[in-house]
């Protein structure tokens, strides 16, 4: 504490003033005490005195701050204590506290160092994690590292030998992406970062020795560079280069920590786009497996088929659908095989139990001359296998004879085929057979179908006909609701008479719940045909 005339002479101090300023009582401010001690002890005298009145028993917020040596302090002013003449050779001025803040200040901008370094790490976190792209998660680590962290900056991931992914950015903020051949040698420390190792000091780096892919022409000198690992799930995720261009100092300890904790945010997000990458890529594998496939065209028949599972974000359940052209070598009377099936529930447990019966049922084309034994073997597979879920499905054996198209139609716990004639006659297949998947010991009947040109066999699984909605929302659609609508559907080609059951089915549900739903028509060409008999036929007809 020092208290100051208003000519700006010390007339008193304590020994803390005293030691720190060097100053005596009656001397003055100006040349003795710092610059900015004098400065604002000038203009709080210039300032007129209703201005500078007492505010309470605190002291007031400091009104000049400035350093002493080493340290800095902040000063608070007070009016000295009483009018004029009260002290004898005293006037009316000033009382200066001046109180070290040199550690406040230190612990202040730490802490504001602290809230940036936290506010910079979230961001990271919440643009890292925004993507589950590989490329997109190097391009944002390495933008937001040049930014923040260095000048320029270098993501490496792992490779096929010698060849690595590498996205860089530089100062303009660009990012590039590069398929480079890295030796990981050629840099200090990258070998190790690679392979997961605690990081190189970087003053232990001399960045000179970088390789061009490195150290960019157009980034000059360049004066530190730091190599850390980007830390992964079980696996590094691979490495991040900064780069400081010369005019800079070296990275401080504390600019290499944060380096190493937004590496590790930038490695785990890295590491979950290669892990949902992988398996994104297995489960497109398995997918395309389990999808139905798409329509083949046959040569004894022209076919459609539309699926549409149960959930609008599902791409595979629990119906099914497969076609199996006639082998060339099978026999006299080759015939193609179609397969419509419905597994009991829905999602992918469902769809998994699809594939397999899909694959035995494709390891029993050859046997398909007897659909009942192809039932047994199915059924038999089923059994033995660990799954309690059955099946229900239709066999179509087709086989052309001249213009029309003859079918072999076996049911095995299904609804039975419906034939649309020409004329507008709808009829049911009459077969019939057990579940699949239950019993020891099944049974079926196999019906043999004749299609005339302009007929058609509709197979159908029973999300069709179990599709509840209507006005009301709580009625099933029917049996008897299809039939009378496939009575208008006579000569209608196949292709548009799926549609047109899956419209009736979707219009019917509306935006209610529904089951997996498959349909299949089979009709015979609709080609002109010629008999052997002077052309006047039976069979012939025009499309």
């Amino acid at each position: 504490m020092l208290a100051v005339d208003a000519a700006g002479a010390v007339t008193r101090l304590n020994d803390a003033a005293r030691s720190l300023l060097g100053v005596v009582p009656g001397g003055v401010l100006d040349g003795r005490a710092p610059g900015w001690l004098a400065k604002a002890h000038h203009a709080l005298a210039d300032t007129p005195a209703p201005d500078r009145a007492e505010s309470g028993r605190s002291l007031p917020e400091p009104i000049a701050h400035g350093s002493v040596g080493d340290r800095f302090f902040a000063a608070h002013a007070v009016p000295d204590g009483g009018p004029a003449g009260v002290i004898p050779g005293h006037s009316a001025g000033t009382i200066w506290w001046l109180f070290d803040v040199t550690e406040n200040r230190r612990l202040a901008r730490e802490l504001a160092a602290e809230r940036e370094r936290t506010s910079f790490l979230a961001d990271a976190s919440s643009q890292l994690l925004a993507s589950l792209n590989l490329e997109r998660c190097m391009e944002v680590t390495v933008r937001l590292a040049a930014r923040h962290l260095a000048d320029a900056a270098l993501v490496i991931a792992p490779g096929s030998g010698r060849s690595h992914p590498v996205s860089y950015c530089g100062p303009d903020g660009e990012v590039e992406h590069q398929e480079l051949l890295v030796d990981p040698e050629e840099v200090p420390g990258l070998a190790e970062a690679m392979q997961g190792f605690p990081p190189v000091p970087s003053r232990w780096i001399d960045p000179a020795a970088a390789p061009a892919w490195v150290a960019r022409e157009h980034l000059g000198e360049l004066a530190a560079m730091v190599v850390t690992a980007l830390p992964g799930h079980g696996i590094p995720a691979g490495a991040l280069m900064l780069l400081r261009r010369g005019g800079r100092g070296a990275f401080s300890e504390s600019e290499e920590m944060v380096a190493r904790l937004f590496a590790a945010r930038a490695g785990a997000a890295m590491s979950a786009a290669r892990v949902y990458a992988e398996q994104a890529s297995i489960t497109d594998t398995l997918m395309r497996e389990l999808l139905p496939p798409r329509t083949i065209d046959l040569p004894e028949a022209e076919l459609a088929a539309r699926y549409r599972p149960s959930g609008d974000g599902e791409r595979v359940g629990g119906d099914f659908y497969d076609l199996h052209p006639a082998a060339d070598d099978a026999g006299a009377a080759p015939e193609s095989l179609v397969v419509l099936g419905d597994v009991c529930g829905k999602g992918l447990e469902a769809a998994v139990l699809t594939g397999k019966i899909r694959n035995t049922l494709r390891a029993l084309v050859p046997l398909t001359k007897d659909h009942q034994r192809v039932l047994e073997l199915l059924n038999g597979t089923l059994l033995h296998s660990d799954s309690t879920r059955f099946v229900t499905l239709v066999l179509a054996s087709l086989h052309q004879e001249g213009g029309r198209v003859r079918l072999r139609l076996t049911s095995a716990g299904h609804a039975a085929p419906l034939i649309v004639r020409a004329g507008g006659e709808v009829e049911s297949a009459d077969t019939r057979g057990s579940l699949i998947g239950v019993l020891e010991e099944i049974t079926s009947k196999t019906a043999t179908v004749l299609l005339e040109p302009g007929d058609t066999c509709l197979l159908y699984t029973d999300g069709i006909t179990e599709a509840v909605g209507g006005p009301l929302g709580d009625e099933m659609f029917g049996d008897e609701r299809l039939h009378e609508e496939l009575r208008g559907c006579g000569g209608m080609p196949p292709e548009a008479l799926v549609e047109r059951v899956h419209m009736l089915a979707a219009e019917w549900v509306g935006a209610g719940v529904h089951d997996d739903m498959a349909v299949i028509a089979i009709a015979a060409p609709r080609r002109n045909h010629l008999s052997a008999v002077g052309g006047q036929g039976p069979g012939r007809y025009t499309a």
